[in-house]
């Protein structure tokens, strides 16, 4: 039986990586970035190798014009990116030179210039107002003037797909203008995020007839963004737009990392630096930590769970050969392959998470054992997954490598309303660490809050290193909801140390007994990784 190799485009001689995180991933709801987070972002940008950062709309916007000055003033350098300032062509009626919208894209220093023009002729004359002759004269005048002061220009054809259905001849007029006036890529935009692969390809494949250098730029709205923008690289653009993590309205933009990683891992490319792709998925992460947009867990290639394995069946294989469930190294972006520990597993997971924690589970009756444990522990409503801290700690009770480090004798809280409908709660701890019994009380805005307190305090004396403990995330599941008020729950403690975070799970009739053993769960392990010894000192 003969294998057909799957067509793989050549590497067009200039190719172009644009990001626009910064000006079109920023319109996404609830996301707001200060000049420091825009400087932050671009650095991180640059590290990854795109080649154009969109820095925004300089003239338009009070926060933009101020980072292109900030830029200017030398805030930050870039090492292999050009900057981008974003803008509109002239208004009606005023010549290029004299507008102040383009005055300030002169003044914004930046070497590269995109401006975005309507190309469907319904937006020509409802939105802005004036006939279809003088958008084009729009068009041909901002370039032109823009290239004789110095600065370099793309053009960003606007609703060009939908223009393009309702009247071909203009929408391809208006590549054919900006190409002449000295665009140096004329970016066909799919604004409103409804096309599919195939329309796209066909439409684009017709643009390039006219030999102008082209270029894509997609929205998800069909949730096809990254694979309309390879299908345009496929029918012959040679400019691709996006942002990372998918930032965008509505929907959001295509992932340029999704974008890039497809060509340059399955078509070949070389389209960053040697070596910065491995760099893709520390970035996305660096970037959702400055926007506080957390990247999806499901985001391909650069994703928490993006190679995760979590059926026994994949995790047998994966024994044999790692490629056997996975399309490509994790390695290669930056990533990591993790083992999930929950019902489904078999005894080929366990032994693999095992490893990766560093634990030694080749006895196979020890990891069928352990198998056991987990199975029965996720029954009564315990989960693994995301509490890898937890399963530690229940192989080191099953290998006899946990330390003692503390004996907790009682615990109890409790939580009062004042006449003034103040709320008023305290937990009080009574535990025995290096042999010294001790009864804390700590006060807190809410049970959980409280009993870290008193728990904290408890062994602030004998192990200092607990007041950089810190909890950082708190999340509550209700197991058998049937049951109403008095049903079982499962509490998730994510804390951290400052130089990393580690979760931790408990389960209980109720929220407090839960988050008490999620608590205390989550103190062992900060100890245990902070290399403290449970002896007393001199023993």
């Amino acid at each position: 039986m003969s294998v057909t190799a799957p067509r793989i485009p050549a590497q067009p001689p200039v190719f172009h990586v644009y990001d626009t995180t910064l000006r079109d991933g920023a319109q996404q709801e609830g996301l707001r970035l200060s000049v420091s987070d825009k400087l932050q972002i671009a650095t991180l940008l640059d590290e990854l190798g795109v080649d154009y950062i969109e820095g925004g709309w300089p003239g338009a916007n009070p926060n933009d014009t101020a980072f292109f000055a900030a830029l200017a003033d030398g805030a930050a350098t870039f090492k292999h990116a050009t900057l981008t300032a974003f803008g509109a062509t002239r208004r009606v009626g005023l010549r290029a030179a004299d507008d102040p919208l383009t005055a300030a894209l002169r003044e914004s220093h930046a070497p590269v210039v995109c401006l975005v023009a309507k190309s469907h002729d319904q937006h020509v004359e409802r939105a802005l107002r004036t006939t279809l002759a003088e958008n084009l004269a729009m068009i041909t005048d901002t370039v032109t003037h823009l290239r004789a002061e110095g600065q370099r220009v793309f053009v960003d054809c606007e609703h060009f797909f939908d223009g393009f259905r309702a009247n071909r001849d203009y929408a391809l007029e208006v590549v054919r203008t900006a190409a002449e006036a000295g665009a140096e890529a004329v970016v066909l935009c799919d604004t409103n995020g409804g096309m599919l692969p195939p329309w796209i390809g066909e439409i684009v494949a017709e643009a390039a007839t006219l030999g102008a250098p082209l270029g894509i730029h997609c929205h998800n709205d069909t949730g096809c963004a990254v694979a309309n923008t390879v299908a345009a690289v496929d029918a012959g653009a040679i400019h691709v737009q996006g942002t990372v993590n998918g930032y965008g309205e509505r929907t959001g933009n295509a992932d340029l990392i999704s974008v890039v990683a497809n060509l340059e891992l399955k078509y070949g490319w070389h389209l960053l630096p040697t070596g910065a792709l491995r760099e893709a998925t520390r970035v996305a992460h660096a970037i959702a930590e400055v926007t506080n947009m957390p990247a999806s867990g499901r985001a391909p290639y650069v994703g928490l769970s993006s190679f995760a394995h979590k059926a026994g069946l994949h995790a047998s294989a994966i024994k044999v050969d790692p490629n056997l469930y996975q399309h490509i190294d994790p390695h290669l972006v930056g990533n990591d392959m993790r083992m999930l520990v929950s019902d489904m597993a078999g005894r080929a997971n366990i032994q693999l998470k095992g490893e990766e924690l560093g634990f030694d589970l080749s006895d196979r009756d020890l990891a069928a054992r352990i198998t056991d444990q987990v199975k029965a522990a996720e029954a009564a409503g315990y989960t693994y997954e995301s509490a890898d801290a937890s399963f530690e700690l229940l192989l080191r009770r099953e290998l006899d490598q946990l330390p003692s480090y503390f004996t907790a004798e009682s615990w109890r809280v409790l939580t009062q309303q004042a006449a003034d409908g103040e709320m008023d709660t305290e937990a009080t701890v009574r535990l025995t660490a290096r042999g010294e019994s001790t009864r804390v009380v700590g006060e807190g805005n809410g049970p959980v809050n409280a009993l870290d307190m008193a728990l904290r305090r408890a062994l602030h004396e004998t192990y200092a290193v607990v007041e950089k403990f810190e909890l950082i995330d708190y999340r509550v599941r209700i197991l058998d909801q049937g049951h109403g008020t008095d049903a079982t729950v499962r509490v998730l403690i994510e804390t951290t140390d400052g130089l990393r975070a580690w979760t931790t799970v408990g389960v209980g009739e109720n929220i407090i007994e839960a988050s008490w053993e999620a608590l205390t769960e989550a103190y062992v392990y900060g100890l245990i990784h902070a290399g403290v010894s449970p002896e007393p000192v001199g023993v």
